[in-house]
Parts: structure tokens; sequence; C-alpha cells
């Protein structure tokens, strides 16, 4: 039964569809037992707490660089026997020394079809603004491989919806996140767990 330590920074909302998969048994060959959050007041903590699941603060504010809080967080995923890391609205982007120790071991799900609106500065309704402001007709949600690079690691899953005429940034971003990512993001979770994801080539082959 592999570890799952899931890192948030917000409202929880994908932590909670990780919490939902796994109460319906839909997360095989692995649980949740940690929510690392950066914030105090993150109401992701209070979900996890509701579900059982060990809660840890490591404020970011407290920590003058993006390494240094990195080598905390390290620090902990190793106290914690992590074998998967989950970044679920997690808004730091991790130092090297994190994606180094765990090669193939983080995944995150970003709010649009990779290569496409991605990167560093494209996080949030950032993103859906950008997408409306281009005029795309298609949009959705990759998970993946987290790498040194923001964005840039091996894509495990994607979905996609169709973008209406009449959408806002808010309208979108919750279209995607209900129809794309609550979905995907647990999938992906279990597919590891069951070591049904091959990597070859520095590229993801799901085994279903």
């Amino acid at each position: 039964m592999k570890n799952i330590v899931v890192l948030v920074s917000g409202g929880g909302t994908n932590l909670q569809a990780i919490i939902d998969a796994q109460n319906k048994g839909e997360i095989k060959g692995g649980k949740i037992t940690c929510v690392i959050s950066s914030k105090a007041d993150a109401f992701a903590l209070e979900r996890a707490r509701i579900a059982g699941i060990p809660g840890v603060v490591i404020p970011r504010k407290d920590y003058y660089t993006a390494k240094a809080y990195s080598e905390a967080i390290l620090a902990e995923l190793k106290k914690q026997n992590a074998d998967l890391i989950v970044l679920a609205g997690f808004m730091t982007i991790l130092d090297e020394c994190v994606t180094r120790e765990y090669p193939y071991k983080i995944i995150n799900v970003h709010p649009a079809l990779i290569p496409s609106f991605c990167g560093e500065g494209f996080y949030g309704l950032r993103v859906h603004k950008a997408v409306l402001e281009y005029g795309v007709k298609v949009s959705g949600a990759t998970v993946h491989f987290v790498n040194e690079k923001a964005d840039a690691g091996a894509i495990i899953l994607q979905g996609a919806v169709d973008v209406a005429n009449d959408d806002t940034p808010e309208s979108l971003q919750k279209k995607i996140m209900k129809n794309v990512e609550w979905k995907l993001l647990p999938k992906a979770v279990s597919l590891f767990c069951e070591d049904k994801i091959r990597i070859e080539d520095g590229k993801a082959f799901v085994e279903e």
C-alpha cells in the first residue's frame, strides 16, 4: 500500500476529489496518509481533518527562499515515507532538490491542455483568462509528472471540454474542474499506485 502525501495551499477541491474517490474504493494500491499545507488557514486542512487524515502546516512565509522552503518540505516528505506526492492547488514551485529526490513520483494537475497555456505565470484564473483571450474552442486539464521546469513533466492523462461563446474565466474554471480535474486526478493517483504508468524516453504510458 503506497503512502500518498498531498500538498495544498487553498480550498482543497482537488484534494476532496481524491478523498471522495478513496472513500468509494476507487484508489487502489494506496491511500492518503498526510496532507501538507503551505498556509495555516487553508480550508483543505479542514477537509483532511473531516476525512481523518493527518495535516501538517509548513508556512511558506516562514522561509526566505524557495530552496529553503523546499528543503523543509523534502524533510517532511521523507518523514512521512511518501511514495507518491500530489500537488493539489499547491501554489509554490518546488526547488529541484525535491524533484531530484522523487523523480516520476510527483504529480500535478494543470487547468489547460499542455503544452498550451502553461509554464510560469499560468495558474488559476490566469490560465482561463488567457484561453478566452486567445479564442480557442477547446480547453481542459492535464495531469502530469512534476520535474524541475514548470508544467514540463511527462503527461499522464488529459481531458477536454468545449469553450462556449459566453464562458467567463470563472465559468470555464468550474467546467474544467467538474468535468476533467476531479475525474482525472484521482484516476492518475490510482494508476500510479497500481504501477500502471510506464516511463519510456521521458514519456508516460498508461497501461490499463
